[in-house]
């Protein structure tokens, strides 16, 4: 279940139109112990979406190219950030980048994000939780930018299954790693 506040809407790219997706809102926030909360809501025709069963939480490569929401988050003013991919099975990845899709091989994410998945008539719903601890390492004290996206696979679209969404589009086909694309900022989190 989503947060009571407003949640953002995320585009669907211009290129990767979805006329079986409604709407898909997301929210981002910070718990008051300092885990990065964040929650997905798409509404649409779920009979003609394929969406992920569930399978045992683990990190697994690849889930963007099925339906999955992710974030993108990196400290504002720094060209390092972290991916991570929130797949309705359960199923998570996480990646690290010095630079625009300049991959940390060496990245190990310690501490899986929470994820709990909602499906019913109509509606999708997930949520992730991400502690402080596997964010980039001054995120206690720096604004963070973050980019809220998902893919969205349909199961009967003809010209390409695939669509795109995200806070805001920056180029003509859609690249979650543009930096102008991390829409939403974060002050750094109040923990009590």
């Amino acid at each position: 279940m989503l947060p009571t506040e407003l949640p953002l809407t995320l585009l669907c790219h211009p290129a990767t139109p979805a006329p079986v997706v409604r709407t898909i809102e997301a929210y981002a926030s910070w718990s008051t112990n300092g885990v990065l909360e964040l929650a997905y809501r798409l509404r649409g025709d779920m009979a003609r979406l394929l969406i992920p069963l569930a399978q045992p939480p683990g990190q697994v490569d690849g889930l963007w190219e099925h339906s999955c929401f992710e974030a993108f988050v990196g400290i504002m003013g720094e060209t390092a950030y972290h991916e991570f991919n929130f797949s309705p099975s359960g199923q998570w990845a996480a990646y690290a980048f010095s630079s625009y899709r300049q991959r940390d091989e060496g990245y190990l994410l310690l501490t899986p994000p929470q994820i709990t998945t909602s499906l019913s008539a109509g509606r999708l719903e997930l949520t992730a939780l991400i502690p402080a601890t596997v964010l980039p390492a001054n995120v206690a004290t720096a604004r963070l930018q973050v980019g809220l996206t998902a893919v969205v696979e349909a199961a009967d679209i003809v010209d390409g299954s695939h669509s795109y969404w995200a806070l805001r589009h920056t180029g003509a086909r859609p690249d979650f790693h543009q930096r102008d694309g991390f829409a939403l900022e974060l002050p750094p989190p109040q923990v009590v």
